[in-house]
């Protein structure tokens, strides 16, 4: 079995809800995490699985959590159930592209962390928080009428042109 599916077992139950004693575990130390590199300002983390697992005093199923929390702001995404203790990994991420994943996943406790105020300003959180929940906002175009002219340009009514057929 993988790290990530041995995660995954451990961390949801057969119904898919969250084994919460697990999460209560795993939280404080993704946070601790990321209280370092933000505050560090360290957007580059390497090693295999094991020495990054050693280095911040998780298991190596935490961290591959941990990698697959932050997998979509990486430039290569890893392929999850392939990872092995041994796998090198490289953690390069611009800190915008985090902030906005960490407000996308609504992660009020990673996006709220005091350490970002070394990397941004209030207002500057303020402006990516707004971009992030905008960015997933559905806009509608205005509704065509059956008697408006047809927006394909052919003077007619939209009834008896493009929208004849529907």
């Amino acid at each position: 079995m993988s790290l990530y599916a041995s995660w995954m077992e451990k961390a949801f139950s057969k119904e898919g809800k969250s084994v919460e004693a697990v999460w209560d575990e795993y939280l404080p130390k993704e946070q601790k995490i990321y209280e370092y590199m933000i505050g560090q300002k360290v957007n580059k983390v390497e090693g295999s699985v094991k020495e990054l697992a050693d280095r911040f005093a998780m298991s190596t199923e935490e961290i591959v959590a941990f990698i697959d929390g932050i997998n979509d702001v990486l430039p290569e995404p890893y392929t999850m159930d392939e990872l092995t203790e041994e796998s090198a990994i490289v953690l390069e991420f611009e800190f915008e592209a985090l902030f906005k994943k960490m407000v996308e996943y609504h992660a009020e406790h990673l996006y709220n962390l005091p350490q970002w105020n070394g990397i941004f300003t209030e207002d500057e959180r303020r402006k990516l928080t707004l971009e992030q929940k905008r960015s997933r906002t559905i806009v509608k175009g205005a509704k065509i009428g059956r008697n408006d002219p047809c927006p394909c340009g052919s003077g007619k009514k939209y009834k008896k042109c493009c929208g004849a057929n529907l």
